[in-house]
């Protein structure tokens, strides 16, 4: 009635000759197409209510009339994991919103910017019209959605409860999204600063050096110990730089071969977990991992044991992952999952303790959510530490390096000064 009473008075106003703002606005159709244009009315109440009288839904209005979309996420470049997160981003917006589920994936199609994940979307839609269900289309595509995905998309389905599940699977994505970029971000400063700092000595031992070597020939002056020593390692470099280069690239493809291999990952996981600092900040991010993954799943009733095992196929880390399966067969027994995960031996410690005080408070899926929380913002401390303690480490060697470098040809200098002298 009230709606009602809003538009007759628009419309007498319009009449009446009153002055009338000029609102533009994007509203999306029954057919699922975004529709623009402008109403002149005295308030964006009474254009909404305007669009949805002629059956659109309003998803813009104001003045501006290049203002983006609301519900309309920036475009990502970043592959695959960016595209799920947009995907999954949008389609919450448009089912929270009440929008029909085939209707929503035809706008989220319209609405992304890349083409190639477009049409994936769009098949997607089709196959749903074929009868099956979204987990099943879902699934038609692994390589773009897991099997936490897929379960997590089944349950919803179940329950009746799709748009609340693409809620908790859109925080899901972003979270591990945002913990995924800081590690990257903060590494990618020490890796230049170590890239730069042995280009640096490749260049004066291939170029600079050599330079000072014919100097110190055409002298005929006994050279220091150290100008020695530099030399013949720059003579060496020059001769068989191109070996070290070789048998470099043969190691990396090896090892990339060996790591490939179930025995060389569990070997190299195993490896990058007792690196000082790193290794702890490695642990505490595939915690993270694990409990954001458990807390999405357990809050939609998949079962404890299955939680485990999609839970870990999302870590990256084999040899925590596969702890895993003595936390499973514990739960199996019916000891629940606190216990279980102290004794396997690859989490932190106040994992099982919080995990303990939520089997016994009955609230397990909230203290893995927190749990989660706790252990991303451990993780970003720990990255904080490794890199303070990282940058001023390389910085110091490379100094040192380039120091005595410089601090050999000095020596011969000072020497050929004092022999002309």
């Amino acid at each position: 009635m009230r709606a009602k009473f809003l538009i007759s008075v628009y419309l007498c106003l319009s009449v009446a000759g009153f002055p009338m703002n000029s609102f533009h606005f994007r509203a999306v159709a029954s057919d699922g197409q975004i529709r623009t244009g402008a109403i002149h009315a005295e308030s964006e109440r009474l254009v909404a209510f305007e669009l949805r009288r002629q059956g659109l839904t309003p998803v813009y209005v104001g003045k501006d009339a290049k203002k983006p979309l609301d519900i309309k996420l920036p475009s990502f470049s970043g592959g695959r994991k960016r595209d799920v997160l947009f995907f999954t981003q949008e389609l919450s917006t448009l089912l929270s919103a009440g929008v029909p589920l085939d209707r929503a994936l035809s706008i989220t199609a319209e609405l992304n910017e890349r083409a190639s994940f477009r049409v994936l979307v769009q098949d997607i839609l089709r196959t749903l019209k074929g009868g099956r269900s979204l987990a099943d289309s879902l699934a038609t595509h692994p390589a773009h959605f897991s099997e936490l995905y897929i379960n997590m998309v089944r349950a919803g389905e179940a329950g009746g409860s799709l748009a609340v599940v693409f809620e908790r699977l859109s925080e899901f994505e972003r979270t591990r999204d945002d913990l995924r970029s800081y590690i990257v971000s903060s590494m990618a400063y020490p890796t230049l600063l170590s890239m730069v700092g042995i280009g640096s000595i490749l260049v004066l031992m291939n170029f600079v050096v050599p330079r000072f070597a014919a100097v110190f020939e055409e002298s005929r002056i006994e050279m220091p110990l150290p100008t020695k020593m530099l030399l013949v390692g720059s003579k060496f470099l020059q001769s068989y730089g191109w070996l070290g280069i070789t048998l470099l690239v043969v190691f990396v493809i090896g090892m990339y071969t060996y790591v490939r291999t179930t025995s060389g990952r569990l070997w190299w996981d195993t490896l990058r977990l007792k690196i000082p600092v790193l290794g702890d900040a490695l642990r505490k991010a595939e915690t993270a991992r694990f409990a954001r993954a458990m807390g999405t799943l357990v809050s939609n009733s998949v079962p404890l044991v299955q939680s485990l095992s999609i839970a870990g196929a999302t870590l990256n880390n084999r040899r925590i992952s596969g702890s895993l399966e003595i936390v499973s067969l514990g739960v199996k027994r019916g000891e629940g999952i606190a216990g279980p995960l102290r004794r396997a031996g690859q989490f932190p410690p106040l994992a099982a303790h919080l995990l303990s005080v939520g089997e016994e408070t009955g609230r397990l899926d909230s203290m893995f959510v927190r749990m989660a929380d706790i252990y991303d913002a451990e993780t970003r401390s720990a990255i904080r530490r490794f890199t303070s303690l990282f940058e001023p480490i390389v910085i110091l060697v490379m100094g040192i390096v380039v120091g005595t470098l410089i601090l050999s040809m000095l020596l011969a200098i000072v020497g050929m000064n004092d022999v002309a002298m």
